[in-house]
């Protein structure tokens, strides 16, 4: 009797439990992002933020789900790439957006350019669909652009895995380079603040949350047997952050030493 008293209160436990590790891993995903987000609106200035990781997110849970066609997987997992799609592309219509204003007197860059005319702004000549310039790539002036380049990816990467379903091979490597370029999420920022030698601008709110975040998430692929793909890129993941994190450290003990030779004050570096 004790027995059955005990179930009747741990099973609908254990699923209130579930349900609450389901709804982390599908919004919890993008609440790093957060802070970033309303630092980039409450400054104007989106440079302390590499639009790279948008891209590598991006691409990561597009593959991801088309992943899903040819393997099924945890549902959380599919619609944390759902939502996560659409946050990288609000996060890059934001910084869009600030800084094209800021970037007044620079040349319009275009994935897709059309005729039109602007005072103020030299707009490229009109470009065919493959015709850009690959030293602006993931640096247009217009958020349709992004628009644009992940829906003709997305088509096209649909196209093949359509067409290659019957292949484990491609499906077990479709997956694994979904979480290897997730894996890769960190890296433009760690190469971003390698290059200038700061941290200036990134909010160490986000990296925190980015390693919580992480180590939850490769946590939940253990105990829920999810492809050994996920495991392992987890765990590249967390220590991707970990570095990022050491930057910050580092840094901040040694900061960089102004130039001697700088009459005015330096403005902020540009991604």
């Amino acid at each position: 009797m004790e027995a059955e008293g005990l179930d009747w209160l741990l099973v609908p436990l254990h699923q209130l439990v579930s349900w609450g590790a389901a709804a982390a891993m599908v919004f919890g995903g993008v609440v790093p992002y957060v802070p970033q987000y309303r630092d980039i609106r409450r400054t104007q200035n989106a440079d302390g933020f590499s639009t790279y990781v948008c891209l590598v997110l991006l691409v990561a849970n597009i593959l991801r789900i088309l992943f899903w066609f040819g393997r099924r997987f945890e549902s959380p997992l599919l619609w944390q790439s759902a939502i996560m799609i659409l946050t990288m592309l609000l996060m890059l219509k934001l910084c869009t957006e600030v800084r094209v204003a800021n970037e007044l007197n620079a040349r319009r860059r275009s994935f897709a350019a059309a005729d039109s005319k602007d005072e103020e702004v030299k707009v490229a000549p009109r470009r065919s669909f493959l015709d850009f310039d690959p030293h602006h790539f993931w640096q247009w002036s217009s958020f349709s652009d992004y628009v644009q380049c992940v829906l003709a990816f997305t088509g096209v990467a649909g196209c093949i895995t359509y067409l290659s379903t019957d292949s484990t091979l491609f499906v077990e490597t479709l997956g694994f380079l979904a979480v290897l370029t997730e894996a890769m999420l960190g890296v433009p920022q760690l190469y971003r603040n390698h290059r200038h030698q700061s941290t200036e601008g990134m909010s160490i709110k986000m990296v925190l949350m980015w390693t919580s975040g992480d180590a939850f998430k490769t946590a939940y692929f253990l105990l829920k047997g999810a492809p050994l793909q996920f495991s392992v890129c987890g765990l590249l993941q967390v220590l991707v952050d970990l570095a990022i994190l050491g930057q910050a450290y580092a840094f901040a003990r040694h900061p960089q030493k102004p130039a001697l030779h700088a009459v005015h004050p330096a403005g902020t570096k540009a991604l």
